[in-house]
């Protein structure tokens, strides 16, 4: 399982539809923007791993100006966006291959299963649409981007 993680000012994802316009499916203003992948031998332990290590991050900045306060200490909120792209394999060639990437039968149940997670432990979560066309629209707070893998 793979997160890309960014903090946020705002962020919004909105679907493209063939012959109707963009409408959004998420938005939040402060917190994390999380781009989810998975690959075929992930499990439910890696999804909770994974949400409890985006529940317990620092990484908003304290009085003295450390990051010291996670997401619930500011009253911030995650949108999760499913990338099955985060394992594309660019090694070889010009085009990547995405064989490492989980099939949807696998991927979509952890998707929902770490949203849920995410839910569970207090946040507002937003969400995309899975294996949607999606326009991401992000504001980097600091900029802070972390990669997360479990």
């Amino acid at each position: 399982m793979r997160v890309l993680l960014q903090r946020v000012s705002r962020a919004a994802v909105h679907i493209r539809e063939t012959g109707a316009p963009p409408r959004t499916s998420g938005h939040i203003d402060r917190g994390y923007l999380l781009l989810v992948g998975f690959t075929a031998t992930d499990t439910d332990e890696h999804v909770t791993w994974m949400a409890e290590k985006v529940v317990g991050l620092r990484l908003f900045a304290d009085a003295e100006e450390k990051m010291n306060l996670a997401l619930a200490d500011v009253g911030g909120a995650v949108l999760v966006v499913s990338q099955f792209t985060l394992y594309g394999d660019t090694r070889k060639g010009r085009r990547p291959s995405f064989i490492d990437a989980a099939r949807p039968e696998v991927a979509i149940p952890l998707y929902e299963a770490f949203v849920q997670r995410l839910r569970d432990a207090g946040l507002r979560v937003e969400t995309g649409e899975f294996g949607a066309m999606m326009d991401v629209e992000i504001v980097n707070d600091g900029p802070v981007t972390l990669w997360l893998e479990r």
